[in-house]
């Protein structure tokens, strides 16, 4: 029996970070999540074993690394993602660690987006829930190679087989289990390798000695059913296995670990591993396969972009000699070195101090120094090069999803696309001090989080900030008075109605004014009809002969997307339609840009009022766990907030899981109401799902 221990040496080893490691030897990767499933606890056992820290940090004692913020350290939950990078067996590994939690699902979009793997991780007891679908569609999303981490195999309820069931059925995934645990709950002690056919069992506390030995006796016939079924698989995914399987030989460790990482890397397969994050078992395999399973910026499909001025397709390759490519996918605010922008580099080098394009706007912008971040704390870079994750200061003039480039060589990737904020609250200075600082703070917080918008009412003049949720703007007033010393009242929660179009309506608007001088004049028609669910606003020139100058066409634009910022039935921003300019007429001399732009605002909102405008509230999917017991009173909170009950299903531990969709208007407070009715034994998530038709009693409540 072979004994396993990583000392302490080893893991200093680790710590001095090559310089200069092949392109083939990078991994970038991200681990994503439901809420309080173990990424945190995670992460921080890889930067243990890895050498990275020399303690690890417990998510209830609020000391981790990757979980840096005040905020994060209060609650015990991430909320930003924050990237790390370590080395193992001679590989780079740069990880994101993303929140799990609903109302900062844009993390975890723009994490994604830009990482060629991701480790999906599932708690043994919950198995999938509804965290766990939503960032499994945004790694399909972006066709992102994956790994799973069965976490909590030591906890009481564990079922690993249960936990692949679900991942099979709920989450349409072909998993393929490469490990077996070794007992569960209290009895976990190790796990078997498929493909080394070798048990691995840990000792000590602090997961760094195991013993590695033959299958257990008693899990032999599990082990030989389990590894014939994973051959066959690779058999039916793989054309060197089959030839291998036809010829009925026996694959080596080696080809059966080629044939799994080819099958991973074109997303055929997902690999399953398990283990206990929090007692330190099952870690060192799971960063071993990270190293066998995921692919390199070598093994992904070259990047495509547009050329900015052409609108031709350009191609980029993840190589050094490429020209510099890279996408802005994260925008901080540092205290140090004020605006912090991540990068994720897809071709090229470039060193500090080069001028780069920023393909979106055509503005150049220096890159006057190169960061390797660790969670807070940074490390400087002489240079980034293809398959680097870093941070960069002195791209003041980018946002979020952005491309920097070659001056030379321009090239505009594919923006990151981020859901609608959902909740909206009235937010003023609690001193006139106060006053300009909360406009600069709220500057800064918008220009890092793509899902945090804010707006001055037309009517009242108050200040709205919207958000995600609840909590999402909880943490934004937090931040306010922390990191940004304003002082902010907020007002109660609001749900953020939009207003659309049920049919078409046409409107036409004039603007006429004389002046003893040159007067203004403007005259537009225009038609609005829907647009499909999700669709947006689309605006269109279908005018003819010339009857409103083409150089007054953007002017207009101005004028139809400000009328539908605040719509004719609540004031509520109209989306979903189609605006399309019909007719008109000019004057030689008094024509001008403000005269279309107030003609062109009053023509779509006659357009609007014609076209039986509705109003469409944000609707969240509900599931609710609750002991059996208090099943009905769940149930008859659900129908009286106006649900539609999707499905019930037994859950572990004697619980049933309802599924509901419910409007965001009546689960303000659902927290509290639902610990009175279940005595504190349920629990709930809630998610985004779409937008609805107001019912009528609503929608005249809310009109008057």
């Amino acid at each position: 029996m072979a004994v396993g221990i990583q000392s302490k040496r080893a893991r200093r080893a680790s710590d001095e970070m090559p310089r200069e490691i092949p392109l083939e030897s990078v991994r970038n990767i991200g681990f994503a999540a439901h809420i309080d499933a173990g990424k945190t606890t995670t992460t921080e056992r890889i930067l243990f074993y890895s050498g990275r820290v020399h303690r690890m940090g417990e998510v209830d004692d609020g000391d981790t690394t990757t979980d840096w913020m005040e905020q994060e350290r209060e609650r015990g939950i991430t909320i930003t993602s924050a990237a790390t990078t370590i080395t193992w067996r001679g590989h780079r590994v740069n990880i994101i660690d993303t929140p799990g939690h609903v109302d900062f699902t844009a993390e975890v979009e723009r994490s994604l987006r830009v990482l060629d793997g991701c480790i999906a991780v599932i708690c043994a007891v919950g198995g999938v829930q509804p965290q766990s679908e939503t960032v499994w569609r945004q790694a399909n999303k972006y066709n992102v190679p994956r790994l799973c981490f069965i976490n909590k195999m030591d906890r009481v309820g564990a079922n690993f087989h249960d936990v692949l069931h679900q991942m099979r059925s709920r989450l349409g995934a072909h998993v393929m289990a490469v490990q077996l645990p070794i007992g569960s709950e209290q009895e976990f002690e190790g796990v078997v390798d498929l493909v080394s056919l070798k048990a691995l069992r840990y000792r000590g506390e602090l997961g760094t000695e195991w013993e590695e030995g033959p299958v257990p006796e008693d899990m032999a016939f599990e082990v030989e059913a389990f590894r014939e079924h994973l051959v066959l698989t690779l058999a039916e995914t793989d054309s060197e296995m089959e030839m291998l399987y036809l010829e009925e030989r026996e694959p080596t460790e080696e080809e059966l670990r080629g044939a799994l990482r080819r099958a991973t890397c074109a997303c055929k397969l997902v690999p399953v591993l398990c283990g206990s994050a929090l007692k330190n078992k099952g870690v060192q395999p799971l960063m071993d396969a990270i190293v066998d399973y995921l692919p390199s910026p070598a093994d992904v499909p070259p990047v495509e972009g547009t050329d900015p001025e052409s609108g031709q397709v350009e191609v980029r390759h993840s190589s050094p000699d490429e020209p510099f490519a890279a996408l802005l996918f994260k925008v901080t605010a540092d205290a140090h070195t004020g605006k912090l922008s991540y990068l994720r580099v897809y071709s090229g080098e470039c060193k500090k101090g080069t001028a780069l394009l920023n393909a979106r706007t055509g503005k150049r912008e220096r890159l006057n120094r190169i960061l390797r971040m660790h969670a807070n704390k940074r490390e400087e870079m002489e240079a980034a090069s293809a398959g680097d994750i870093v941070a960069a200061v002195g791209l003041n003039a980018s946002t979020t999803g952005d491309t920097l480039c070659d001056q030379k060589h321009p090239i505009l990737l594919e923006a990151i696309h981020f859901p609608e904020p959902v909740i909206s609250v009235a937010i003023e200075p609690k001193t006139k001090a106060d006053e300009e600082k909360l406009q600069q703070a709220l500057e800064r917080l918008e220009a890092e989080d793509p899902t945090f918008t804010r707006r001055t009412d037309r009517e009242t003049g108050q200040l709205i900030v919207s958000g995600m949720g609840e909590l999402h703007l909880e943490i934004i007033k937090d931040r306010l008075l922390r990191d940004f010393s304003v002082g902010a009242k907020a007002g109660a929660p609001r749900v953020a109605y939009k207003e659309t179009v049920t049919r078409l309506g046409r409107g036409e608007g004039k603007y006429v004014r004389q002046t003893g001088g040159r007067g203004q004049y403007g005259h537009v028609v225009v038609e609005v009809e829907p647009a499909p669910p999700e669709g947006g606003f689309t605006f269109e020139d279908a005018t003819k002969g010339g009857v409103i100058p083409k150089e007054f066409m953007s002017a207009i634009e101005a004028g139809v997307r400000e009328a539908l910022e605040s719509g004719v039935v609540a004031a509520y921003p109209v989306v979903d339609v189609v605006v399309r300019v019909v007719d008109g007429s000019t004057h030689e001399v008094d024509s001008s840009d403000v005269a279309y732009k107030i003609a062109a605002s009053r023509a779509t909102r006659a357009a609007v009022q014609n076209a039986s405008p509705i109003l469409k509230e944000p609707i969240m999917r509900v599931e609710v766990v609750t002991p059996e017991a208090h099943m009905g009173d769940v149930t008859n909170d659900l129908n009286a907030r106006r649900a539609q009950i999707e499905r019930m299903e037994p859950a572990p531990g004697g619980c049933q899981a309802v599924t509901a969709l419910v409007p965001l208007a009546t689960t303000f407070g659902y927290a509290t109401d639902l610990r009175s009715l279940t005595q504190g034994r349920a629990t709930y998530t809630m998610e985004p799902a779409h937008y609805a038709p107001v019912p009528p009693d609503v929608h005249a409540e809310l009109v008057s």
